[in-house]
């Protein structure tokens, strides 16, 4: 479904309640925050929930963000009565201001109970859900039964309109996802090309952004680094983190048989982004970002075994990848190692061959090329192409208030 044509520029201020979960849910609020201000002349008010971007755009946050560890299956149940707290708070609020549109965005099983609560209390208040559920991997019946509570999907992959057709959820755009405007920054130019492919080699680490994952993935990756270093010889080491997570990364690394540099700013990310030859990266929306550099890689990921058994073993059967390249591309370029698979022996020997001039990685590379038609990068910009379908369901609700 395409999007609808961008609205009239209203007569009157519109209200828009925003509410993120989480810290890529506050980037993607605060993009939909300028699109809208853009869209409407200035005329438009956000309250809501969100983090600092949001908050740097004008959301004065109901409570911090912060507040919402609701991420990993195993963390949920201890800290349920704080976030059933959170949420009939964030009802309450909704309810109260009647704003035009609510717009919940990604953290679906907290935001979209909040829409289901808001469309029993008042149902003139239009929802839209910002970032698709991953309706396609587990659970395809929360597409259908989305259609009580949420107007409209905006989506960040192209194939999940026709997935929520097929399985009979709301009306669905695609959008665009937000790295394509950050394409510029992650590939290289004539040096930073050349840097790829000189000597010593430079071998880019991505272990996650969750301490959890760092838990799990960093000792095995650290292993897999000592044997691609031993079988090259000479090998130039960047991990890339978040701040939080820098202590950990670099008590490990004390042990590393070579040594690393850690970044953590984004423009360090981009630089290594745009001069690493290969990667070796947790399996997430990072495997996109590194396909769209045209950075070969391998991706690895271990879940504890709880999450295995409820979740992970379900999905693994249903898809053919859970990399999110790969199901772009239909196909499954990028290697990945994961819950019994991800050991240093078979990451290594995976991450060999992509070093040379090589099938393995020229595959790689060609196929991240199509990545720019498929995704529609330069075409328009997501955030804009969200507020027109956010402003468009706010007009539709109107005559009803």
């Amino acid at each position: 479904m395409s999007a609808p044509a961008p609205p009239t520029r209203p007569s009157e201020i519109v209200d828009v309640f925003l509410v993120a979960g989480e810290e890529s849910g506050d980037r993607l609020g605060a993009a939909l925050m300028r699109a809208l201000r853009e869209r409407t002349g200035g005329q438009v008010r956000f309250v809501g929930v969100g983090g600092r971007e949001m908050a740097a755009e004008g959301v004065a946050s109901l409570y911090p963000i912060a507040d919402l560890p609701i991420i990993g299956f195993s963390a949920i149940p201890r800290r349920l009565p704080k976030i059933l707290r959170l949420m009939r708070l964030t009802v309450k609020a909704v309810v109260a201001k009647r704003p035009h549109v609510l717009v919940v965005i990604d953290s679906p099983g907290f935001t979209q109970r909040i829409a289901r609560r808001v469309r029993a209390a008042d149902p003139t208040i239009a929802i839209v859900q910002y970032v698709s559920p991953s309706v396609w991997a587990w659970r395809p019946g929360r597409a259908r039964a989305m259609r009580a509570y949420i107007d409209h999907v905006l989506a960040l992959l192209p194939f999940e309109p026709a997935v929520h057709q097929r399985l009979g959820g709301p009306p669905c755009t695609y959008v665009g996802h937000p790295l394509v405007e950050q394409v510029r920054n992650l590939r290289p130019n004539y040096e930073e090309a050349r840097r790829r492919l000189a000597a010593p080699p430079v071998l880019l680490v991505l272990p996650g952004s969750r301490a959890g994952e760092i838990e799990r993935l960093l000792g095995v990756f650290s292993d897999a680094v000592a044997r691609v270093h031993d079988r090259l010889g000479s090998l130039e080491v960047v991990v890339a983190t978040v701040p939080h997570l820098v202590d950990p990364i670099r008590t490990a690394m004390a042990r590393w048989p070579l040594r690393a540099r850690i970044v953590v700013e984004s423009a360090d990310k981009q630089a290594a982004f745009r001069t690493a030859t290969v990667a070796l990266a947790k399996s997430g929306t990072v495997t996109l970002e590194l396909a769209l550099a045209g950075v070969p890689m391998i991706a690895a990921y271990k879940v504890t075994a709880l999450e295995y058994l409820a979740v992970g073993r379900g999905i693994l059967k249903r898809l053919p990848s859970i990399i999110l390249t790969n199901l772009l591309l239909d196909e499954n370029v990028v290697p990945e190692l994961l819950q019994h698979n991800c050991t240093a022996e078979k990451l290594a020997a995976a991450l060999l061959p992509l070093f040379g001039d090589t099938p393995e990685r020229r595959r790689q590379v060609e196929a991240f090329s199509r990545l720019d038609a498929i995704m529609e990068v330069g075409s328009s910009v997501p955030a804009m192409r969200a507020a027109d379908v956010v402003l468009a369901a706010a007009r539709r609700a109107a005559p009803a208030r």
